[in-house]
């Protein structure tokens, strides 16, 4: 917890649950990315949170924005981004909304499919478009992103050279090492690929000149995981492997390490209980997988939490959002421990929730509002 959540959460004390965000933390994750990626330009993955005054900071700075939505992209225009620093990173796309991206001014779109292309070359006339490899990083990441997008490598060479036949401009490939992704090694065999359908492209005259390596680096959750130093290192060091003196353009589209460390959830124990004589601990907040805290699904993203009454005691606990839904348990069979003495009306905060959470909760499920969220 900042310094500057902390005097937030005293002087106001905001009902609750509630996401607060420290807007110099954001400023310093920027900073801290470009610094180790001189030659990356940083297109902010809008999805991860796309509060306002976090979208304006970034426009400031210089950021640019990967959309995944022709909302997302008013968005980030109505922040001060411009359609020049916009992609539409998106693989499944409306027409309709391909077209209204193209008539703001966005000429940078993914694809990965011959459909996808069809639509970009029909109504994004001269835009330069690049292909998503498919790439299986499941083992090392923590929210894997390996099965629903991207396509072969031999489809990739068949499309990127029919994007040239149909008027768009072939930019270059993208990938994706995971969300959450543990292992720094990751990057050698992704952009290796991406080296090789380079390669193999330019030998049938088509000039890649865009590497697009998404996200991943990582946030500070209770799993263990490589520093964003280690990952950008060892992607410069693959970079360099294997493309050597003929660097392409290269794009990064961090979203969890942006915001995720610079911001926390605040709830409140609803109840304390036991099922049956001698049975687990339930420990129920009134915040949970449908209030923000749906990348708990399958115990998947474990946060670091805080209570009011840290410093006693503590035992083995199972923790349940408020919902008469069942699959509302956030943590039941990673080991989790609390304060023996928590009762109603004492806080639990969790850590590094500043990713994926206000942009995941529902609307209205049981009647709870969506999660407020406070820039500070």
């Amino acid at each position: 917890m900042t310094a500057r959540i902390r005097r937030f959460l005293s002087d106001v004390r905001p009902a609750t649950p509630c996401l607060v965000m420290d807007l110099d933390s954001v400023r310093s994750a920027f900073e801290g990315l470009a610094l180790s990626l001189p030659r990356a330009a940083i297109f902010y993955a809008m999805k991860a949170n796309p509060a306002p005054e976090i979208l304006r900071l970034l426009a400031g700075l210089g950021s640019s924005f990967d959309t995944a939505s022709i909302y997302e992209i008013r968005d980030a225009l109505a922040a001060g981004a411009r359609p020049e620093r916009i992609s539409f990173g998106n693989t499944v796309k409306k027409q309709s909304d391909i077209k209204a991206a193209y008539d703001l001014g966005v000429r940078l779109f993914a694809f990965d499919s011959a459909g996808e292309l069809e639509k970009l070359a029909e109504v994004a006339p001269g835009a330069r478009v690049y292909c998503r490899l498919h790439l299986d990083f499941s083992s090392t990441a923590d929210w894997p992103l390996s099965h629903k997008f991207g396509c072969s490598f031999p489809m990739a060479k068949e499309l990127l050279t029919q994007a040239g036949e149909m008027g768009l401009d072939p930019y270059g490939v993208s990938f994706h090492v995971g969300s959450q992704q543990r292992d720094a090694g990751a990057w050698d065999m992704a952009v290796s690929r991406a080296a090789m359908l380079f390669t193999d492209l330019a030998e049938q005259g088509v000039n890649l000149r865009m590497v697009n390596v998404g996200g991943g680096f990582p946030a500070h959750y209770r799993t263990d995981a490589a520093p964003q130093n280690a990952h950008c290192e060892a992607l410069m060091q693959a970079m360099q492997k294997h493309f050597g003196n003929r660097q392409p353009d290269l794009l990064v589209e961090p979203g969890r390490s942006m915001v995720a460390d610079a911001g926390l959830i605040q709830s409140e124990v609803v109840l304390v209980s036991h099922k049956q004589e001698g049975g687990p601990r339930w420990v129920y907040l009134d915040v949970g997988k449908f209030g923000g805290l749906i990348e708990t699904l399958d115990e998947a993203i474990q946060y670091r939490m805080t209570t009011s009454r840290d410093g006693g005691p503590v035992s083995r606990a199972i923790i349940a959002g408020p919902t008469c839904d069942e699959v509302d348990v956030l943590y039941e069979k990673t080991p989790y421990e609390l304060p023996d003495d928590l009762k109603p009306g004492d806080m639990v905060e969790f850590l590094s929730a500043g990713a994926y959470t206000a942009t995941y909760c529902s609307v209205g499920f049981n009647g709870l509002p969506p999660l407020k969220t406070y820039c500070v």
